[in-house]
């Protein structure tokens, strides 16, 4: 097994990045940066997905053709766009993602506009827990039901911000023991993970043409790697994702879907997909013949960009490698560095 170095730096900057579904570009404009020198091509399509081309130089035998291969990780992140401002200044967001309500309570949050950031705090309505009834705090509230307070009056408002800007959580990645937190994880820690074995392929190419696309709009419904897998027409797709890893208290054992620190997850199932089989037992031949530490993962509930690519034109054989990630959907989703190790290496030993 190789010993992959990993640019951690990198990677906190990915998640300290501010990207919500439509709105990426801060995130493009960074993978664009670091893709300089790793790509033989590089474009961005009209949605906004970025398309890598790695050309394949290894000997294909007679008879066999160079496969294309398309992976996807996704840029955004799951977040808000300000739907309608009241009379007071106050904004009302519009979720773009799934969110547990439970951990939305007194956010720090920066609202993008067009003359800049403008730091605010994100809080559902009701009474603080000093004269709350006893109902009020058993409440859990809905999504539109929580207000961002810039505390700026009401027409200093409505001159600065308007109907569409994006609103983003605050919160710094950092080391956690062996765990790099943020707010972005998923997906930044697959772009992150892209990335580095698009490194790792400079210098010993792939063997087929890969595809590395960048996608947008993915926690909205796939909807980047929908297009991307049209045009780029791949013959197999690996999409690139985070995972659960409810190995945490509260929580039976077969609840877990995957560990922390136990290898990179290989996808079976989740809602939106079947991974093809052959594919399936081709990576873990894969990882167990050179020692890479894996997990077969099942997902009740989830999608990721693998779905998109399987179901593109006539059918796709396709996969998903999914980080395993503690915390999702929160400002804290965590990820392990050995299983991002783990994910470059095998990533990166399939495709030589």
């Amino acid at each position: 097994m190789t010993t992959t170095e990993l640019r951690l730096d990198l990677l906190r900057q990915l998640s300290d990045l501010n990207g919500v579904p439509g709105q990426e570009d801060a995130v493009r404009d960074f993978v664009l940066r670091e893709l300089e020198g790793l790509a033989d091509e590089v474009r961005v399509d009209p949605l906004g997905n970025v398309i890598a081309l790695k050309k394949g130089q290894g000997e294909v035998s007679e008879g066999e053709r160079r496969e294309r291969i398309m992976l996807s990780a996704h840029m955004d992140e799951i977040g808000f766009l300000v739907r309608f401002i009241d009379d007071k200044g106050f904004l009302r967001v519009q979720a773009l993602g799934g969110f547990d309500t439970r951990n939305l309570f007194a956010r720090n949050v920066t609202v993008q506009t067009r003359g800049g950031a403008l730091p605010g705090i994100l809080t559902p309505g009701g009474r603080p827990v000093h004269i709350a009834t006893p109902e009020d705090r058993k409440k859990v509230p809905e999504v539109k039901e929580f207000f961002v307070d810039l505390g700026l009056d009401a027409e200093e408002v409505k001159r600065r911000v308007r109907v569409g800007d994006m609103v983003t959580l605050d919160q710094t990645a950092r080391q956690v023991g062996h765990l790099v937190v943020g707010k972005a994880m998923d997906d930044r820690a697959s772009v992150f993970l892209q990335l580095e074995v698009l490194r790792a392929l400079r210098d010993a190419p792939p063997r087929h043409d890969v595809v590395a696309v960048f996608s947008v709009q993915e926690e909205v419904g796939l909807r980047g790697a929908v297009v991307a897998a049209y045009g780029v027409e791949p013959t197999l797709g690996i999409g690139l994702d985070v995972t659960l890893a409810v190995d945490t208290p509260g929580v039976g054992p077969d609840e877990a879907v995957t560990r922390m620190g136990e290898g990179i997850g290989i996808k079976v199932f989740d809602s939106s997909m079947i991974s093809t089989r052959w594919l399936v037992d081709e990576l873990v031949d894969l990882a167990e013949r050179e020692n890479i530490p894996y997990q077969l993962e099942v997902l009740a509930l989830g999608g990721t960009d693998g779905a998109a690519i399987q179901r593109s034109r006539a059918g796709v054989p396709s996969i998903t490698l999914s980080i395993p990630t503690r915390y999702i959907h929160t400002i804290v989703e965590a990820v392990h560095t050995n299983d991002l190790r783990a994910g470059v290496d095998l990533l990166t030993a399939y495709l030589r």
